[in-house]
């Protein structure tokens, strides 16, 4: 079964330095009557489909399928509830695993967070200095959580 085990931090942009290479993500979610999450997303020229189950601590099943670019954009123009979630993702490497450092714009405009996937949830990992705090349990830094509570309005 697939399994994503990820953890969540927020970060200080002034200590990381200059992040270099990133991909522009847009991605819409199709509502369901569950806290299953189904998101279609378009990550540069490539395009996904992913269902995700609920969280358990830093563990979900998540299935991801790369589907034709036209039919991402269809799924997230006809079948998507409401806005999307754009963000630009630079991949960072520290003390030998990839973090994946998203800075959102539109509604979520100067949220900034990274992400770590694990092998399990006891793998140890280096935290980098520019870690502020931990926010892997909080469902309002969750992807699919901020089309309903955008970062424009946490305060």
């Amino acid at each position: 079964m697939a399994k994503e085990i990820e953890r969540k931090f927020l970060i200080d942009l002034e200590k990381i330095g200059s992040l270099e290479g990133g991909a522009f993500i847009k991605q819409g979610y199709i509502a369901t009557a569950s806290k299953i999450v189904v998101r279609a997303r378009i990550a540069g020229e490539k395009a996904f489909l992913t269902i995700k189950g609920e969280n358990n601590g830093v563990t979900r099943t998540e299935f991801e399928y790369e589907i034709p670019l036209e039919d991402a954009q269809q799924l997230i123009a006809e079948l998507c509830d409401g806005p999307v979630v754009e963000k630009i993702r630079y991949l960072v490497v520290h003390a030998e695993h990839t973090w994946e450092v998203d800075v959102f714009h539109g509604d979520n405009e100067g949220l900034v967070v990274a992400e770590i996937e694990l092998g399990s949830e006891t793998e140890c990992f280096v935290l980098p200095d520019w870690v502020t705090s931990e926010v892997s349990g909080d469902p309002k830094y969750y992807n699919s959580s901020l089309l309903d509570n955008p970062f424009k309005d946490w305060y």
